[in-house]
């Protein structure tokens, strides 16, 4: 029983300074951002940003890459270049991120919506493949109906991504005949 005194003792002794040391918390200076210091000359808690400062992650106010936006109406096209990989992580993003609402084939009826969500609207009606292509990467950045936005979550090159694979999934279910030049349309045709 005495052997397990001194150890005992030095948990005791341990526990009260940490305690001890708690109360620095409560009567530690708390600085709010723009309270007057004495940290500057002018008395300022921070220092002003040079003129034309941007943030490194902001984009410029009128970057169709980064906001969908070209002179203020939603952009037509994509802003960046389209290629097999962009289609296939578009592809990959849209499986992680959409799917569960929108469906792997796009029509809406996603794991989350046969279980009672309420239903997006199909990707392959009229309406939604009118809409312009800037118009389908600002519902993924700002959300849409019951839809939170992906800013945070998906950045603007994976959103453009997305956005082309949305693009490929109406044209693999809404093409026709005369969308194929005379070249294609000899190649479908039987021998």
């Amino acid at each position: 029983m005495s052997a397990r005194r001194p150890f005992s003792l030095a948990a005791s002794a341990v526990l009260a300074l940490a305690l001890a040391s708690c109360d620095n918390m409560q009567h530690q200076q708390n600085l709010r951002a723009f309270d007057p210091t004495k940290r500057f000359s002018n008395g300022a808690s921070a220092r002003v940003p040079p003129p034309h400062t941007l943030a490194r992650e902001d984009p410029l106010p009128g970057d169709p890459e980064a906001t969908g936006l070209r002179d203020g109406e939603w952009s037509p096209e994509i802003p960046i270049p389209l290629d097999r990989a962009l289609l296939e992580r578009g592809r990959a993003r849209f499986n992680i991120f959409c799917a569960d609402c929108h469906g792997e084939d796009g029509y809406g009826t996603g794991i989350i919506v046969r279980r009672g969500f309420p239903q997006p609207p199909s990707f392959h009606e009229r309406p939604m493949r009118d809409e312009p292509t800037g118009r389908i990467f600002g519902a993924i950045t700002h959300g849409s109906g019951v839809m939170y936005g992906f800013a945070d979550r998906i950045a603007p090159r994976d959103r453009w991504a997305i956005v082309a694979y949305v693009r490929a999934l109406q044209k693999s279910q809404n093409a026709a005949l005369s969308d194929l030049t005379a070249e294609e349309r000899r190649r479908l045709s039987p021998p």
